[in-house]
C-alpha cells in the first residue's frame, strides 16, 4: 500500500485497515511457523503496511493537536 493511498483514507478506515493488516499479519507467521511461505517477505511487506498507516495517522493527530 503506497502513502499516497493512505492519505486517502479517513481516520476511522486507516484503523480499521491496522486491525485487518494485524491479523492477516499473525496469519501469515502462523502459516510460516507450520509450513514454509512461498513468498516470505509478505510477512515484512505487511509490517511496513502496518507502520505505515500508524506513522500516518498519528502525524494526523498531531497536526489535529497543533491547529
Amino acid at each position: 500500500m503506497k502513502t499516497s493511498e493512505i492519505n486517502e483514507l479517513t481516520n476511522k478506515e486507516i484503523i480499521e485497515r491496522i486491525q485487518a493488516e494485524k491479523e492477516n499479519l499473525v496469519r501469515l507467521k502462523l502459516n510460516h511457523a507450520v509450513s514454509p511461505l512461498d513468498n516470505p517477505l509478505k510477512i515484512k511487506e505487511s509490517r511496513r503496511d502496518i507502520a505505515r498507516l500508524k506513522t500516518i495517522l498519528r502525524s494526523r493527530e498531531l497536526n489535529e493537536q497543533k491547529n
